[in-house]
């Protein structure tokens, strides 16, 4: 069994040390130890004291639990690079939603040149970019990222509303479609702040 934990501590070691860019000796000289004692635990010869396993965890700012524990789905990742491999894939979403805004705005303009709301495609890219970043937030639980999505997906799709009737019917009374952002953003705010600290919102689990 100490064997066993011994081969995952350092496999998931070596992982974290390679993830992150680092040789043997650099880890060891944060850690304050030789290399030798970094292969060593690798190779899954030794494992390392509770002392050394939170620097290790401190080091690669993963849980101590990321370090003892096989991951055979799939393999422990510093928090540092999850978070950039996230923010790449949400940028790259984001961009998705801009790509196909000027695909319209360019085929629009070829089919009818006549249009003069083509550019129209732009400001929807907004809200419809603030829906990816609502959905990955949700799975990521990102949550001021979410809150800020839903505040910006709000008052973007008033102003969508809003320009779309006032452009195409020239109704000046329009603009008081954003008084149904003023509820909204309450409720939002609400949601987010203050509706677990209600007693009947709680999880059984707390009481």
């Amino acid at each position: 069994m100490e064997e066993n934990l011994a081969e995952i501590i350092g496999k998931n070691i070596m992982q974290l040390r390679k993830m992150s860019g680092m040789t043997q000796l650099e880890l060891a000289e944060k850690l304050n130890y030789s290399d030798k004692s970094i292969s060593k635990w690798e190779q899954g010869n030794g494992i390392p004291d509770v002392r050394i396993l939170v620097q290790i965890s401190e080091v690669f700012n993963v849980s101590l639990d990321d370090l003892v524990h096989e991951r055979s789905e799939r393999p422990v990742m510093p928090k540092r690079m999850r978070m950039l491999r996230r923010c790449i894939i949400l940028c790259c979403s984001v961009v998705l939603c801009w790509l196909a805004a000027v695909i319209s705005f360019v085929l629009g303009g070829v089919i009818s040149p006549g249009l003069d709301l083509l550019w129209l495609a732009f400001v929807y890219a907004v809200p419809a970019s603030c829906i990816v970043v609502l959905v990955f937030s949700c799975i990521w639980s990102w949550k001021w990222v979410r809150f800020f999505s839903i505040t910006v997906l709000i008052w973007t799709a008033l102003l969508c509303i809003y320009l779309t009737v006032y452009f195409t019917t020239f109704y000046e009374t329009v603009w008081l479609i954003f008084l149904i952002g003023v509820p909204l953003q309450v409720l939002a705010l609400f949601f987010f702040l203050w509706w677990k600290r209600l007693p009947f919102f709680k999880n059984k689990e707390d009481v």
